[in-house]
């Protein structure tokens, strides 16, 4: 499994963030502009990633206030999870985790991971942005 991830801090208590996160149709703003096709409802969100794959992807559970897990909704090119950490580090401040765990074969590790982690880097910058 590889597993992709990075960590922002944020002037923002973790029960804001999480709110946010907890809902997908707030996640076409944390997107990076290789994203289209973006639909989504409160649990699950579809997008197309440029010269990649279509993916729609569910929340699987929600931990309030730290902790939402995105499994696929449909057959995905390969098994992948993300998951959002919210951790309150004082009362008005908290910090965010993305993670993605993916069963990447050689192959594909080699042309993916790089797209997954500047995707995962524009999430968590777009995130200090947005709720900042």
């Amino acid at each position: 499994m590889t597993t992709i991830q990075n960590q922002i801090e944020l002037n923002r208590p973790a029960k804001e963030v999480y709110d946010f996160l907890a809902d997908c149709n707030n996640h076409e703003q944390l997107m990076p502009e290789n994203i289209y096709n973006w639909s989504s409802t409160k649990d699950e969100a579809q997008f197309t990633i440029k010269n990649m794959a279509k993916l729609t992807l569910r929340i699987a559970e929600r931990v309030a206030p730290s902790e939402i897990r995105f499994v696929p909704a449909e057959k995905a090119p390969f098994d992948v999870e993300m998951k959002w950490i919210i951790t309150a580090t004082g009362t008005e401040t908290s910090a965010a985790q993305l993670i993605i765990q993916a069963d990447l074969n050689m192959m594909m590790k080699m042309v993916a991971t790089g797209p997954l982690q500047k995707l995962v880097d524009h999430q968590v910058k777009r995130l200090a942005e947005v709720v900042q």
